[in-house]
Parts: C-alpha cells; sequence; structure tokens
C-alpha cells in the first residue's frame, strides 16, 4: 500500500481524500472494499519515513482541516526502486495492477514494458520450478507442492498477457484518438 501511494504522487501532490478515490477508481468494485482509513494511516506513516510532506491547505468550510501530501526525493527514489521492482510470485495482484495504473497516471514508466520484466521473471521461475519437478529425488510429497507452484505461475504467466493486451491496445486507442 505504501509504494502505491507514492506512486500516486509521483504524479502531483494530493489530499489523502483524493488518492483514496484514485485507488478506488483504479480496482473498481474491490475499491469499495477499503477501509477509508487506510490511506490516511499510509500517508502518515510515510510521513514519519520522511518520504512524503504535507502542508495545511485551504478547504471548505465543512473541511477546513486539509493536507497536501507530495513527496520528498527519498520518496521519489523510492518510487522508482519499486517500479523497477520484479519480484514475483507476489500473492497480491493487485498491487502489480496498482502499479500499471500509477505508472500509466503520473507517466512514470510504459506499462507494457513492466508487464514485459515480470513476465520474464515469471518464466524464470516456472523454468527453475520445473526443473526442480524433473529430479526424480524429489519426494512426491514436495513435488506436489512444485506441481500447485508450476500451475499458479502459469496462471500469473496467462494473466500478465492479458494485462500486457489491455495496456497495448489501450495505448494504440490513445494514439490513434491524438492522430
Amino acid at each position: 500500500m505504501q509504494d502505491v501511494v507514492l506512486a500516486m504522487l509521483a504524479k502531483e501532490p494530493a489530499h489523502g481524500y483524493e488518492l483514496r478515490g484514485r485507488m478506488r477508481d483504479a480496482l473498481g468494485p474491490l475499491g469499495d472494499a477499503m477501509n477509508a482509513g487506510q490511506v490516511y494511516v499510509t500517508l502518515a506513516r510515510l510521513g514519519k519515513a520522511g518520504l512524503v510532506t504535507s502542508e495545511r491547505a485551504d478547504g471548505l468550510p465543512d473541511r477546513p482541516d486539509r493536507r497536501v501530501y507530495a513527496l520528498t526525493p527519498a520518496g521519489q527514489q523510492r518510487v522508482a526502486g519499486w517500479l523497477a521492482e520484479v519480484s514475483w510470485p507476489k500473492p497480491d495482484l493487485t498491487e502489480f495492477h496498482l502499479k500499471l495504473v500509477t505508472a500509466a497516471a503520473g507517466r512514470l514508466a510504459d506499462p507494457v514494458a513492466l508487464v514485459d520484466a515480470q513476465r520474464r521473471e515469471v518464466l524464470r521461475r516456472l523454468r527453475d520450478t520445473q526443473l526442480a519437478a524433473l529430479d526424480r529425488s524429489v519426494d512426491p510429497v514436495a513435488g506436489v507442492l512444485l506441481e500447485g507452484v508450476v500451475l499458479r505461475l502459469r496462471a500469473d504467466l496467462e494473466w500478465l498477457e492479458a494485462c500486457e493486451r489491455m495496456w497495448t491496445d489501450r495505448d494504440r486507442t490513445a494514439r490513434e484518438a491524438e492522430a
């Protein structure tokens, strides 16, 4: 959650309420289950860690105490590191989805390039797991775990292909609209 909030701030400074709305929009129906206070707790932790700053902003009469959050240089470095990270399998597909959304929205990175980097990592892990599963000395109990890992990695590859198709089509549609 922290990296997602930081990446959303990379585009521009924002109120916590705006960040929550962006996240809810990016997640569609899954965003409705998000705890309203989660973004504010995350912002407080990021502030204590020196990754964001905040300033009071003129608000509305019913919300006079609004704060605008912005990245510090350390926060910008953390976003760059997060975007470059290709660790897999993380069980949280939502985080990777939000990485693609924030990368595109903030023009921080090409979502298709991020998908490609993840695909290479998944393929590497799939190859290693398949080689381990072929080892005749592997206990059958451990073998069934390896089989499960192979199936999970194959499903992850299919999902990454779906992500690539969606982002490629979206990019093509945007270019055609500009022409």
